[in-house]
């Protein structure tokens, strides 16, 4: 488990989201880093492929999480390091 393999994880849909979310909490609970809860799957969409779908706000959400427990997960490290 690493936090180079997470930043590899794509996230395009939901299934790659919880993947991804999955992975991240593991490698924090190896890590004894708790990680915020990530954004909820969206319960709104008509299907229809509309531009601004609330998918890809969900995804953009997906990845900014991704990037917050990034940062908390090095920052954790580098204090480890240094203990």
């Amino acid at each position: 488990m690493s936090i180079d393999l997470l930043l590899a994880l794509q996230v395009c849909d939901a299934p790659s989201a919880q993947a991804m979310f999955t992975y991240a909490k593991l490698l924090g609970a190896a890590q004894g880093v708790r990680l915020r809860a990530p954004p909820p799957e969206p319960t709104t969409c008509c299907g229809r492929g509309c531009n601004g779908c609330v998918w890809e706000g969900f995804v953009a959400a997906a990845s900014y999480w991704r990037e917050e427990a990034v940062a908390l997960l090095h920052t954790h490290q580098g204090l480890r390091t240094q203990a």
